[in-house]
C-alpha cells in the first residue's frame, strides 16, 4: 500500500511538472518578455513591426499639424532646458571670481551681474515649462482623439460583422481590442512621441553643451556609457529567465486558485484536499524561489549602477579641476558639466523605455487594425431604396432548397424545402446537430444560404435591408441576455417605447408580474452585470416578456421554457398559444411535449427534413419522430 501511494505522489509530481512546463513554452511563445531594473515588462511584439508601424502614421495623418506643433514646442522646451545649466554656471563662475578678487582686495562680488544671469535662467527655465506644457497638452488631446475614433469605429465595424466572427472567436478577446489595446494604443502615442523627441533633443543639446565646454571631460564623462549598458545587459540576462519563470508560475497559481474556488463542492466531495493543496504549494514554492531570485538579482543593478556613475563624476570632478586651474575652464563651468552629466543619464533610460513601450503600442494597434480589416456582411448597397423602408409583412414563409454549410466545403443543411403559411406554428425537431437553430439563424439573416433561396411573403430575403428584415421578428433563446438595468428597462428592451403599463401586462403575460413584485423595488429593481440576482428560469421569463411586448409577426422561440419548471411551461404555453394566435411562429423544442399543438412538425436529422406532420400523424407513422418522443418517456 505505502508503494501505490508513492508511485501515485510520483506520478502526481511528474504530472504537475509537465503542466509547467508546457504552460511555459505556450506563455513563452504566445508574448516574449523584456525587463527592466526592479521590475518585470511585459512586450508584446508586433508580428509586422514596419507595416503596423507604418498604418498607425497613416492613421494619425490627419492630426499632422497638431504633431508638428507638438514637435516644435518639444523641442524648443528641451532647447530652453538645455541652456539653463550652462547660464546658470556663469552665475557661479562670476561668485567664484568675485570672491576670490574679494579675497585679493581688488574688488568685490557683481550682485547686480549674478542676478541678471539668474533672472535669465529662470525665465529659460519657464519658457521651457511653458513649452512643455503646451506640446504635452497638445499631444494629449491627439492621443484621446485617436482612441475616440478607433473607439466609434471599433463599435461601427461590430454592427457591420458576420454572426460567424464572434462564434468563432473568444468573447474576451474582442474586448480586450476595444478597451486594453485602444488604452495601450493612446497611452503609447500619449508617452512616446513626446518622449522620443525630449529624449533626442536633450541628448544632441546636452553633448553639443559638454563639447562647448571640455572634449576632454565629455570624452572620460561618455566612456561611463558603454560599462554601464554592458553591466545592464550581463544582469538583464541573468534575471530573464527568472523573470520568466515568475509570470509562468504567476499565471499557474492565478489558474489553481480561480478553478479550486470555484470547484470547492467537487474537490471536498472526491476528498481531494490534499492533491490540491499540494499542487499550490508546488507552484507557491516555485513563485517563491523564482521571485526573489529575479528581485534580487535586478535589485543589484541600481548599486551598480550608481557605483559606475560615481566613477565618471569622480574623473570630470578631477579632470575638471585640472582644467579649471590651468585657467582653461571656469568653476561654472564644471557645475554645469556635472550637471549635464546627470540629465543624460534619464534620456537614455528613457529611449530604453520608449523602445518598448513603441512595441506594445504597435502590437495593440496592429490588433486593433486587423478587427477593423476583417470581413463584414456582405454589402447591401446594391438595394433599392424600398427596401429599406419599413414593411409590414403577412407572415408567409418558404425555404426553397436551401443548402448551407458555416464552412462551405461542409454542408449541413442539404436541400431543405417546406412552406410555411402566415399564423401557423412550426415546430422543429430532431437530434443535437440536426440544424435546427441554424434554419432560424438563416431565416433572420445571420449567415447567408449558399444556394437555394428563403422567402418571405413570397421576396427573397437577401432583398429585404437587414434590419428592416429583423424588425419583423421576435427571438427567445435558450441562453439568456439581460444587461445591467432596471427589470422594466430589461423588458421595454423588445420594444423601446411601449409604456409602464404596457410592460407590465406583458410581465403578466409572462406569468412573471407577481415574482417582480416580491423583489425589492419591484419593476425598478437593478440587474447585475450577469444578472445573477435572480434565478435562470427567472432571467427566462423576461426574456419571454421582452418577446410578448415586441409584439412582431414572426416569433422564433429556441428552446424558450427549457430553464422553467413544468407548472411554470405549462402556464407559459398557454401564454403562447395566446400570444402566437395570428403570428407565425418557429418553435425549437427537445421537449417534444411542448409542442403537441403545433400545425405543422418538421424533424430534421442531418440538415434534412426526414419526416413532417402534425403529432398525431408523425406518432400514426411510428417512423424517427415516433422513437424521439417514446424515448423521453421509457424508463
Amino acid at each position: 500500500m505505502q508503494n501505490n501511494k508513492e508511485q501515485n505522489t510520483d506520478a502526481e509530481t511528474r504530472a504537475r511538472e509537465k503542466r509547467l512546463a508546457e504552460y511555459r513554452k505556450k506563455q513563452k511563445a504566445a508574448a516574449p518578455v523584456r525587463h527592466g531594473p526592479g521590475r518585470n515588462q511585459v512586450a508584446e511584439k508586433p508580428k509586422d513591426f514596419k507595416t503596423s508601424f507604418g498604418k498607425l502614421m497613416r492613421y494619425i495623418g490627419r492630426y499632422r499639424f497638431a504633431v508638428a506643433v507638438v514637435i516644435i514646442f518639444a523641442i524648443l522646451s528641451t532647447v530652453f532646458n538645455v541652456l539653463g545649466p550652462k547660464v546658470m554656471g556663469h552665475a557661479t563662475t562670476a561668485l567664484a571670481e568675485g570672491l576670490s578678487r574679494k579675497i585679493q582686495g581688488t574688488g568685490g562680488i557683481d550682485f547686480v551681474k549674478i542676478g541678471r544671469i539668474l533672472i535669465f535662467t529662470l525665465a529659460l527655465y519657464i519658457a521651457s515649462a511653458c513649452f512643455s506644457f503646451i506640446q504635452g497638452w497638445v499631444m494629449t488631446s491627439v492621443s484621446q482623439k485617436v482612441a475616440y475614433r478607433m473607439r466609434r469605429e471599433i463599435s461601427e465595424k461590430i454592427d457591420r460583422m458576420p454572426m460567424k466572427y464572434f462564434e468563432s472567436r473568444p468573447y474576451g478577446d474582442v474586448l480586450s481590442r476595444i478597451t486594453n489595446d485602444v488604452d495601450t494604443l493612446g497611452t503609447g502615442l500619449n508617452q512616446s512621441v513626446t518622449m522620443v523627441i525630449s529624449s533626442v533633443a536633450t541628448i544632441v543639446g546636452v553633448v553639443v553643451m559638454m563639447l562647448t565646454i571640455s572634449p576632454l571631460m565629455t570624452l572620460i564623462a561618455f566612456v561611463v556609457i558603454p560599462v554601464s549598458f554592458g553591466l545592464v545587459t550581463f544582469i538583464v540576462k541573468k534575471s530573464q529567465k527568472y523573470f520568466i519563470r515568475q509570470q509562468d508560475s504567476l499565471g499557474i497559481i492565478n489558474g489553481q486558485i480561480e478553478e479550486d474556488f470555484s470547484g470547492q463542492l467537487v474537490i471536498k466531495a472526491f476528498n481531494r484536499e490534499k492533491v490540491v493543496l499540494d499542487e499550490f504549494n508546488h507552484t507557491n514554492r516555485d513563485l517563491y524561489d523564482s521571485a526573489w531570485k529575479s528581485q534580487f538579482i535586478s535589485g543589484v543593478m541600481m548599486p551598480v549602477m550608481n557605483f559606475v556613475s560615481y566613477l565618471g563624476y569622480a574623473g570630470v570632478a578631477i579632470s575638471g579641476g585640472m582644467l579649471a586651474i590651468q585657467g582653461v575652464i571656469g568653476v561654472g563651468d564644471i557645475q554645469a558639466f556635472i550637471q549635464y552629466v546627470g540629465n543624460i543619464k534619464q534620456p537614455l533610460a528613457q529611449l530604453a523605455q520608449v523602445m518598448n513601450q513603441v512595441q506594445s503600442m504597435t502590437a495593440a494597434a496592429e490588433r486593433v487594425f486587423e478587427f477593423l480589416e476583417e470581413e463584414e456582411e456582405s454589402p447591401e448597397d446594391s438595394l433599392e431604396p424600398a427596401a429599406r423602408e419599413p414593411v409590414e409583412i403577412r407572415g408567409e414563409v418558404d425555404f426553397d432548397h436551401v443548402h448551407f454549410g458555416y464552412d462551405p466545403d461542409q454542408i449541413i443543411i442539404n436541400d431543405f424545402s417546406t412552406h410555411v403559411d402566415p399564423g401557423q406554428k412550426i415546430a422543429i425537431v430532431g437530434p443535437t446537430g440536426a440544424g435546427k437553430t441554424t434554419i432560424v439563424k438563416l431565416l433572420m439573416r445571420f449567415y447567408d444560404v449558399n444556394s437555394g433561396a428563403i422567402r418571405l411573403d413570397g421576396k427573397d430575403i437577401r432583398d429585404f435591408d437587414r434590419h428592416v428584415l429583423r424588425k419583423n421578428f421576435s427571438m427567445v433563446l435558450q441562453d439568456t441576455w439581460l444587461f445591467s438595468g432596471t427589470i422594466r428597462e430589461n423588458i421595454r428592451y423588445g420594444r423601446l417605447d411601449a409604456t409602464d403599463e404596457e410592460v407590465v401586462q406583458a410581465a403578466k403575460a409572462a406569468y412573471i408580474d407577481h415574482f417582480i413584485r416580491t423583489l425589492p423595488g419591484g419593476y425598478d429593481m437593478v440587474l447585475n452585470e450577469d444578472a445573477t440576482n435572480v434565478s435562470q428560469g427567472q432571467k427566462q421569463l423576461l426574456t419571454i416578456a421582452r418577446a410578448m411586448l415586441a409584439d412582431r409577426r414572426v416569433l422564433i422561440l429556441d428552446e424558450a421554457t427549457s430553464s422553467v419548471d413544468t407548472r411554470t411551461e405549462q402556464l407559459i404555453q398557454s401564454a403562447m398559444d395566446t400570444l402566437m394566435k395570428g403570428r407565425t411562429s418557429f418553435i425549437i423544442a427537445h421537449r417534444l411535449s411542448t409542442i403537441r399543438n403545433a400545425d405543422l412538425i418538421l424533424v430534421l436529422n442531418h440538415g434534412d427534413i426526414v419526416e413532417q406532420g402534425t403529432h398525431e400523424e408523425l406518432l400514426a407513422r411510428n417512423g424517427f419522430y415516433a422513437d424521439l418522443y417514446n424515448s423521453q418517456f421509457s424508463e
